[in-house]
């Protein structure tokens, strides 16, 4: 399990995996619980990589990041890609 503690948004934390280079497991901690288990339910089992890239640079009103960002960044922490 993937744990990363994000920085600039309501959610504190996200853990995830990934199996065979698919999300699996994604749950964030504190934020807007119905949008965030509608974003880690539309990607449960989704390529990880195509889902940073379709998250990546989101922003939240006028924060420079968002909780969507957040996962991003984590993913390609995950894998070695950032």
């Amino acid at each position: 399990m993937f744990e990363f503690k994000t920085v600039g948004t309501c959610s504190t934390k996200i853990t995830f995996r990934i199996v065979d280079g698919r999300l699996r497991d994604i749950r964030f901690f504190n934020g807007c619980d119905g949008n965030l288990k509608a974003i880690a339910r539309l990607l449960e089992d989704q390529p990880a990589a195509e889902a940073a890239v379709k998250l990546k640079g989101i922003r939240c009103g006028p924060k420079r990041t968002s909780c969507a960002d957040q996962l991003a960044i984590a993913i390609e922490r995950a894998t070695g890609s950032a």
